[in-house]
């Protein structure tokens, strides 16, 4: 690919709602921009952007892709976004190197969940933006409905910069609304211009006053223009909106048909004549040798900088670190400073990624995306820079995975395999982690949903060739006691020669430390029991409390008192006084009020105000308690409980199916409590077979 100066780059990243058209614009692009002889489809699973064997399966986007296309000169780097917040880490990581957005609307589905998220990332990262309505072609697509949707919610911020022309139910042409006039498309893939026709007069004057408003709204001198009945000229029209555009307070709307291939010029002319090029952008990172700030602004005559946004780890590909360039110029054979991981990269070649194919470039400019090949220590989020002026960036905050399952392996001896797997698939995805529960004897997997766990499991079957299977995490309970006792045990064994004799007596009793399992003293005189045995009974007690008599699970909470015993001189040993331990324990523990601890979590949930009684409706059948409930100035409620764990078991999908996918929720652990007896009873039944 050629080598782009930074002002002939754009970086634009495509969100919207799963199912939007997002993947399919790029292809209609692309096509038109000659970098393909046909256009893919989503339905045939041949799209440059959804080149994964799942993502062909389930018919959308799950990770996102980067697409270069030369267009009139300037290089704009599509970042084509998974829609559906089970993949949101990929959308994050794409909005955090992207100068502007397209929002992807569905003229068919109109304003979705969807839209209303992409427009929110927008809002953090302060990126300008315009919407793109698809499948105007359709009968049931409705421009007008849309633009008064995104009106009523985001005010005299929308301005529609083209209106659709239908002519015997087929989508021929559009009105230009800046220029109020229409153009018809003709068979040489061309325009023709004609006068706008009488149907469209009404919804044309409509477009245009939003388009004013949204004008006059850029400065005071255009305000009181607007409010004084002057008119713009269409100059002053394009001045304005580049302005309010690249400030966000103007957001064009603009429309056309993915599968027909129209009103892609208009969109990608607009791109490129709208939306900031990099040096028009500012970006500042850390100077870690003063700790002051370091203004990369995308210059491309300053210390040569760049940002790992995203990392491909592919089996038969390679690994390879997206990055954009912050400052400088990058070379071949270029050696950069990771401050991250203290270590020195070459780079070797320099590539654009385009889908899942890689072609080398010479250099890749301030501003630009690009990729690097087999970087041996840098990570996703990592900050490359020269030694001599070490910068880094704040790295991207990424959603935290909230959803876990256990998993296993289905055949034994994958289980190297499957962890190497699994370790690049994080490598991949920063919102899968793993944890290992010695404590319930499980491996646990996070994920932002039971689909996003689901996809993982079917990767690996995939492409790494391994199966796990997923099942039901096993709730970290733990045992304890409210009660008082005293007990012996003594541990007695003749089998000629040398026997075994331990005996103690201990008492047992609530800590009252919930945090630590166990706190020993001993009070013993007279030395019924010797000092040297003290270690063994301590270790005796550590470990009854790894499996508690109870229900199997971890004991906490508990002191124990060796208080007298006995002893023999020639029988007595370590491992007798363990054993002994162990039991007077065992027999101890459930005499002294056992009780099961249940782990319960502070639980935030963001919902749209409509589904806040339904939220609420279900939070109480699984024993939570609602502290209350706090507006968030948006629409939404923010709902505070206490929940416990075991109910917080596929609370994604039942969420995701009450709220139509709008509501969020995160937890973090509050404390144990006592379970109630029925959830007790259950679980010590289920665990009274277990070793």
């Amino acid at each position: 690919m050629n080598v782009f100066t930074t002002d002939k780059i754009r970086n634009v990243v495509l969100l919207g709602h799963g199912g939007s058209g997002k993947t399919s614009l790029v292809e209609a692009i692309a096509y038109l921009a000659g970098k393909t002889n046909r256009m893919g489809t989503v339905e045939n699973g041949n799209t440059i952007s959804d080149y994964e064997k799942e993502e062909a399966k389930r018919g959308f986007s799950l990770r996102t892709s980067v697409i270069p296309i030369e267009w009139d000169g300037v290089k704009v780097n599509l970042l084509d976004t998974p829609g559906y917040q089970d993949f949101i880490g990929e959308a994050e990581e794409a909005v955090a190197v992207a100068d502007a957005a397209v929002i992807v609307i569905s003229g068919k589905s109109g304003i979705e969940v969807g839209t209303k998220r992409a427009w929110d990332l927008c809002e953090k990262r302060k990126l300008p933006r315009m919407f793109f309505v698809t499948e105007m072609d359709d009968d049931k697509a409705s421009f007008r409905e849309i633009v008064q949707g995104l009106q009523d919610m985001y005010g005299k911020h929308i301005a529609p910069f083209h209106l659709p022309i239908r002519e015997n139910e087929q989508f021929v042409g559009y009105v230009n609304v800046i220029q109020q006039k229409a153009k018809r498309w003709n068979d040489k893939g061309t325009v023709d211009k004609f006068d706008v026709p009488d149907y469209s007069q009404d919804n044309l004057n409509i477009c245009r006053e939003a388009l004013l408003e949204a004008v006059a709204e850029t400065s005071e001198e255009y305000m009181e223009r607007y409010f004084g009945g002057d008119t713009f000229s269409d100059d002053e029209i394009r001045s304005a909106l580049r302005v309010g555009v690249h400030e966000g307070s103007v957001v064009p709307v603009l429309m056309g048909s993915n599968t027909l291939a129209r009103g892609m010029y208009t969109l990608m002319a607009d791109i490129i004549k709208y939306f900031p090029s990099p040096d028009q952008c500012k970006l500042a990172g850390i100077d870690t040798e003063s700790n002051g700030v370091f203004e990369a602004d995308y210059n491309f005559a300053k210390p040569k900088s760049a940002y790992i946004f995203k990392t491909i780890a592919d089996p038969y590909i390679g690994k390879y670190s997206l990055i954009k360039v912050n400052s400088g110029v990058l070379k071949p054979d270029d050696v950069l400073f990771n401050y991250h991981r203290d270590a020195d990269e070459r780079l070797g070649k320099l590539y654009t990624i385009f889908g899942n194919k890689v072609e080398e470039v010479k250099e890749l400019h301030a501003g630009d995306i690009g990729a690097l090949a087999k970087l041996t220590e840098s990570q996703t989020t990592d900050t490359l820079s020269t030694r001599k002026n070490a910068v880094t960036y704040i790295r991207t905050t990424i959603s935290k995975p909230y959803v876990y399952r256990a998993y296993s392996a289905v055949k034994k001896g994958d289980e190297d395999k499957i962890s190497q797997a699994i370790g690049k698939l994080m490598m991949e995805d920063l919102t899968l982690k793993t944890v290992n529960d010695s404590d319930n004897g499980q491996t646990l997997i996070y994920g932002i949903s039971a689909t996003h766990l689901d996809v993982v499991k079917n990767i690996l079957a995939d492409k790494y060739k391994v199966d796990i299977q997923l099942s039901r995490p096993r709730i970290a309970f733990k045992e304890t006691i409210i009660g008082k006792t005293d007990t012996e045990y003594k541990y007695k064994k003749q089998s000629g020669g040398h026997g075994q004799y331990g005996h103690v007596k201990i008492k047992m009793e609530p800590s009252g430390d919930m945090e630590t399992p166990y706190v020993f003293e001993q009070i013993v005189v007279g030395g019924a029991v010797p000092k040297n045995y003290f270690p063994a009974v301590e270790k005796g007690i550590i470990e009854s409390v790894k499996s508690g008599p109870l229900a199997k699970y971890p004991v906490t909470g508990v002191k124990v008192i060796l208080y007298d015993g006995s002893y023999h001189t020639v029988d007595s040993s370590e491992l007798a006084f363990k054993v002994a331990t162990e039991q007077a324990f065992k027999k101890g523990f459930m005499e002294a009020k056992p009780v099961l601890l249940e782990p319960i979590a502070s639980l935030t949930v963001n919902v749209p105000d409509e589904y806040t009684g339904d939220v609420m409706g279900d939070l109480n059948k699984r024993r939570a308690r609602v502290l209350g409930m706090n507006p968030t100035g948006n629409g939404n409620q923010e709902i505070q409980a206490e929940i416990p764990y075991m109910e917080l078991y596929e609370y994604d999908t039942k969420l995701y199916s009450m709220t139509r996918a709008s509501a969020v929720f995160s937890y973090e652990f509050a404390r144990y409590e006592q379970a109630p007896d029925d959830v007790a009873k259950a679980e010590i039944e289920r665990n009274k077979d277990k070793e």
